[in-house]
């Protein structure tokens, strides 16, 4: 049984949280993204946020 956090338990935060929490980023693009995620996240759910994270890559690569 793989352990985890408490919060991860929808299909999207259980991704979220084996292949990119905790990972080390480099590139900027990635880490502005992660900046944005957390930004929105202030009070909401991490579900939530991460439904929501197509919109932002979206309006991102809207120039």
């Amino acid at each position: 049984m793989t352990t985890r956090c408490g919060w991860a338990r929808g299909d999207l935060s259980i991704f979220y949280h084996g292949a990119e929490r905790g990972i080390p980023v480099r590139d900027d693009r990635k880490l502005f993204e992660f900046l944005i995620l957390e930004g929105a996240q202030a009070g909401l759910s991490w579900d939530t946020i991460l439904r929501k994270r197509e919109d932002y890559r979206a309006r991102q690569n809207a120039d």
